[in-house]
């Protein structure tokens, strides 16, 4: 029995020939792992821009949204007349609607007495506007003239503000060169088009920029009933109300916002090159160690097909060495992808996560990266002229 189980031991000929020399087998690893590194960093940057674009449009209490056909994303907002808003009423799906003003202004820090332009939401105190169960008792606040909400969230160049009002401060500043004072914090995000956010009554907001006609908006939230289509209601309000406004589904927002990043600007396309980049030097790397495993190993193979055995026998080796080089070049470049996403997130405050399907994508590609090089390693093998290796 004991000589039956020794002559089915399979020897991990791939496994002794890599660890054979550990130096080759260290760089090839760190290469990998390198080249993991950077596909998870650009495609991170990619979809975190994304996500982060977006952090306003997902947490808006509408299912319809209103906006200029002249806008081109949440940085370039144009105002359109409110009274489509109130057309829109008069369907029978619509139970509720709210004007909302959207622009940058700038605000100082109340610390350091520096400006920076802040995204400002103008909004009637008493509508809803946020799915945030705590938002509605917030904004009554701002039914007080001068009064503003500030996103907790923002980056910190506009000051301890969050840590002032906790400790029960009177938070005031000047907004467009006008005072304010805080009266509570909420949770949005910062994105790649504005570093902070921050709500206001429509009242202060027309006061903020005078020039503003109060019958302009930049948005305008309906909602329905439960029940309703959304997509017919969109339909519906397209085709009953005029031309200089056009109606999206809050998903339709959504892509909307994403749309402009991801083909009016070159931002996405850097992060997707910069992947492929990581990519290609990753297989640059895997190929140049496998060919000169193979080349080294020639005599060798020759004596092992002398022996008997097949090419694809041989072959199947190079492969299994591809696959133990993904694997181990994976691990590390998966945990360090965790470490620095952890970085970006607490530094840039962006929602860069490491989720499911973006590690079993770059798990696959580096797979087929390590697979890829050994197919080409292999020619070497499979032109080798025997009269040359002896």
């Amino acid at each position: 029995m004991r000589s039956y189980f020794w002559q089915k031991r399979r020897i991990p000929l791939a496994w002794l020939l890599l660890s054979r020399q550990p130096l080759r087998l260290f760089v090839a690893l760190a290469g990998i792992c390198f080249a993991g590194i950077l596909m998870f960093m650009q495609l991170g940057f990619r979809d975190g821009l994304f996500d982060a674009s977006v952090t306003v449009h997902r947490k808006l209490d509408a299912d319809l949204v209103l906006i200029s056909p002249r806008s081109m994303s949440s940085i370039s907002m144009t105002g359109f007349p409110r009274r489509r808003l109130i057309q829109a009423m008069a369907h029978e799906d619509v139970v509720g609607i709210s004007p909302v003003n959207w622009n940058f202004l700038i605000w100082r820090n109340p610390e350091t007495l520096s400006t920076r332009a802040i995204l400002t939401l103008g909004f009637e105190p008493n509508d809803l506007l946020l799915k945030d169960p705590d938002f509605t008792s917030k904004s009554k606040t701002l039914t007080n003239f001068g009064r503003v909400l500030f996103d907790e969230l923002s980056r910190n160049e506009f000051g301890p503000i969050k840590e002032w009002f906790k400790e029960g401060k009177v938070v005031e500043t000047e907004l467009s060169g006008k005072r304010v004072r805080v009266s509570g914090l909420i949770s949005l995000g910062p994105n790649f088009g504005a570093d902070g956010n921050l709500l206001t009554s429509r009242e202060t907001y027309l006061d903020l920029i005078p020039n503003t006609s109060p019958g302009s908006i930049e948005l305008g939230l309906i909602r329905l009933r439960p029940d309703s289509n959304k997509g017919m209601v969109a339909k519906s309000l397209t085709a009953s109300l005029p031309l200089d406004v056009k109606v999206l589904t809050k998903e339709g927002f959504i892509e909307f916002e994403k749309n402009y990043w991801r083909s009016s600007t070159s931002i996405g396309f850097i992060f997707t090159l910069g992947a492929a980049l990581g990519f290609v030097v990753g297989s640059v790397i895997v190929y140049q160690i496998l060919y000169s495993d193979v080349s080294d190993h020639l005599p060798e193979y020759a004596t092992l097909m002398a022996m008997g055995y097949r090419l694809e026998t041989l072959l199947g080796v190079v492969c299994r060495e591809g696959f133990l080089l993904a694997i181990m070049g994976y691990l590390p470049a998966y945990i360090s992808g965790q470490l620095l996403y952890l970085l970006v997130r607490n530094s840039t405050k962006l929602p860069i996560y490491m989720d499911t399907q973006k590690s079993l994508l770059i798990f696959f590609l580096i797979l087929f990266m390590c697979m890829a090089s050994a197919l080409f390693a292999m020619r070497r093998l499979i032109d080798a002229d025997p009269a040359e290796i002896f």
